[in-house]
């Protein structure tokens, strides 16, 4: 079964509602994400976490770039370790990475990455330490190449893709995906149980046991660099602030595309920027009653 996702059914599948007031209650992510070529992927994948209604955000990245981003992301505490050769994080720090990652509610790990072998290590070794929800978003799902049960993944996993990500991991051609884009997610899905959020002109979340949640808002301008980042971000706050796996997948879906057609209608169909998205969200979530003290639009 195929459901189209409306402002109405998610007014009717509320998200957890915490303390207006306490911090804590709202959940913590940890954003594992950029290179040294791509810094700005960590701080739009963290921004969005909060502006879905994190509490509080945590943020891994390369070393040299790790002071830059807790200068433009004061929000959040950020760490810097190794990288290797291509700059990105080397799979050497895995286990420090894990040490933070035990006082988070959610991992979101792949957002920047910038080199499919090393992507596939890191998560390779940070994934069976990881407990609790994981968000894999981009190259990071290189991992699921060679793991495709995902049993390393000790919690509720979200693959956060794009048609030619997804191609990559079940072996077809782009076009494959792109014509049967429900087909492709939902045999993701039955490959390694993980909630599937797949990107492009229909957004498609699958879940196992779920109906295909299809999203047909937003439109070319969200094709822009980083839109990608801000979605997996999306999802990652909300995950932290308690909404299912396959709730927040929707959920995020939802909104990044809403956020996109309020940029459209105020700015301009194309040529906004990724970054102005995850700023449209808290109104959105406003007038969907998900805030205490918030009124239904």
């Amino acid at each position: 079964m195929t459901t189209q996702v409306t402002a109405e059914l998610l007014r009717g599948w509320p998200l957890p509602s915490p303390e207006a007031s306490e911090k804590h209650s709202r959940g913590v992510a940890l954003v594992v994400a950029g290179s040294a070529q791509t810094p700005g992927a960590a701080r739009l994948a963290a921004e969005a976490a909060l502006r879905a209604g994190c509490g509080k955000v945590r943020i891994a990245t390369v070393a040299a770039v790790a002071p830059h981003l807790a200068t433009l992301v004061p929000e959040a505490r950020v760490y810097g370790f190794g990288e290797t050769a291509s700059g990105s994080l080397s799979a050497s720090s895995a286990d420090e990475i894990v040490d933070i990652a035990r006082e988070a509610d959610v991992t979101l790990v792949g957002s920047g990455f910038v080199d499919l072998a090393h992507a596939a290590s890191l998560v390779a070794a940070l994934a069976p330490a990881l407990h609790g929800p994981v968000v894999l978003d981009a190259l990071a799902t290189a991992y699921v190449d060679e793991h495709q049960d995902l049993d390393d993944v000790d919690g509720p996993c979200v693959l956060t893709v794009n048609p030619a990500e997804l191609a990559e991991v079940l072996d077809l051609d782009v076009g494959s995906v792109q014509r049967d884009p429900e087909g492709a997610a939902r045999a993701l899905t039955g490959r390694s149980g993980a909630v599937v959020l797949l990107g492009g002109e229909t957004k498609v979340v699958t879940a196992a046991g779920a109906p295909t949640h299809v999203v047909t808002a937003g439109g070319p301008g969200l094709a822009t660099a980083g839109s990608g980042d801000v979605q997996a971000g999306l999802v990652a706050g909300l995950l932290a602030r308690g909404a299912e796996p396959d709730q927040a997948a929707v959920w995020a879906a939802w909104l990044h595309a809403t956020a996109g057609d309020r940029l459209a209608a105020r700015v301009g169909t194309m040529g906004f920027l990724a970054r102005e998205l995850a700023a449209e969200v808290p109104a959105l979530l406003d007038e969907l009653g998900t805030t205490p003290g918030a009124q239904p639009g």
